[in-house]
């Protein structure tokens, strides 16, 4: 299954058309992997546009570091998922020691087996309740060879597409898109020379997104903190019924930080 070309992505195309049936409908049901972040969200929307019909959106919950996935607020997933609708499937899978990893290639193929196996249950699930198991998965990779290809082995594995609408795409184009969809952006954490405890539980705004641009070239700070400089919320969009209202203390130490929520209601 090759990876969505650039056209594909700006289309909002699956990867390829494995998930139509001979008259051109979606067999089965879609799964948004997701965790709050403005990456995830944007796939997660995108699919919603193009009237992909998502049943479950999954949230993997590392107890420590990850080379995989998002880590910071992944808890907030859910109150996430109850203002869009769609019914939540938590993966907690055991502490991956990331930081005391050796191999990195081992580590992330070990990191996306809980996922997996999570996945081929949901699809027999699926498959058992007439829905017609699942037919692609959404995800908000943008740059990450290393994400991207065992996401899409994955699939590959589970005989479904891939969707990835961010996929290659310009990160100031991004940006502006999801600031122009209405997406409502909160940085829960950062960790990259030039992000000062300043940035934390800032709404990145076009001229939040300036000042990263700034940072890009200082810096090399990457516009949507591919890189892991800085971790997302998304608190409000076109896609959710209620705003995510957020109380907060920030943590900082060193050269990185984080928000500790304190108290998060949907308005």
């Amino acid at each position: 299954m090759s990876e969505p070309s650039d056209a594909e992505a700006d289309e909002g195309a699956p990867a390829d058309g494995s998930g139509d049936d001979a008259d051109g409908n979606e067999r089965g049901a879609w799964v948004s992997l997701f965790s709050g972040g403005k990456d995830s969200s944007w796939a997660l929307y995108r699919a919603l546009e193009r009237s992909l019909p998502v049943e479950r959106l999954v949230t993997v919950h590392p107890t420590g570091d990850s080379y995989m996935y998002h880590v910071p607020a992944t808890e907030l997933a859910a109150l996430a998922a109850e203002s869009v609708g769609i019914p939540l499937l938590d993966v907690e899978p055991d502490d991956f020691e990331a930081d005391a990893a050796t191999d990195s290639g081992s580590q992330g193929d070990a990191e996306i087996e809980p996922l997996e196996a999570a996945l081929v249950q949901l699809d027999a699930e699926l498959e058992r309740d007439g829905t017609g198991g699942i037919a692609g998965v959404t995800a908000g990779a943008v740059e990450s060879e290393y994400q991207t290809s065992r996401i899409e082995g994955m699939c590959e594995r589970l005989g479904c597409d891939l969707f990835a609408p961010l996929w290659r795409r310009d990160p100031r184009e991004l940006a502006d898109e999801m600031l122009e969809a209405g997406f409502e952006i909160v940085i829960v954490q950062v960790a990259a020379r030039g992000l000062d405890e300043s940035w934390l539980g800032r709404t990145l705004d076009r001229e939040a997104f300036a000042d990263l641009e700034a940072l890009n070239e200082e810096y090399g700070v990457h516009v949507l903190g591919e890189g892991g400089e800085f971790e997302t919320l998304v608190v409000d969009g076109p896609h959710m019924d209620r705003r995510i209202d957020l109380e907060y203390e920030t943590e900082w130490e060193g050269t990185r930080g984080r928000l500790r929520v304190t108290d998060a209601r949907l308005e």
